[in-house]
């Protein structure tokens, strides 16, 4: 399963645990139009680094860069995790 389909799968996983409607999911969609709200992202970013084994959001090369789009979210998960390959 690639990177973006594991994040999108985790964004799915927990509006349907919330019973949240979630907006389509596309690179343009921003995070606050996606239905989820802070909570349920962070649920996704604890999913997900037990998933990928890397977070973002703490990386020396991500700090205080935050996302404003699906495709920002997507794309840090990406770098984060080829950053990790490298190690």
């Amino acid at each position: 399963m690639s990177i973006r389909s594991t994040v999108l799968s985790e964004f799915e996983s927990v509006a349907e645990q919330q019973n949240i409607k979630l907006a389509p999911l596309d690179d343009d969609l921003t995070l606050l139009s996606s239905g989820l709200d802070s909570l349920c992202l962070a649920v996704v970013v604890a999913r997900l680094e037990d998933k990928l084994g890397v977070d973002p959001f703490s990386a020396p090369a991500d700090q205080g860069r935050l996302p404003n789009t699906v495709g920002d979210f997507v794309q840090m998960y990406e770098e984060a995790v080829s950053r990790q390959a490298y190690r």
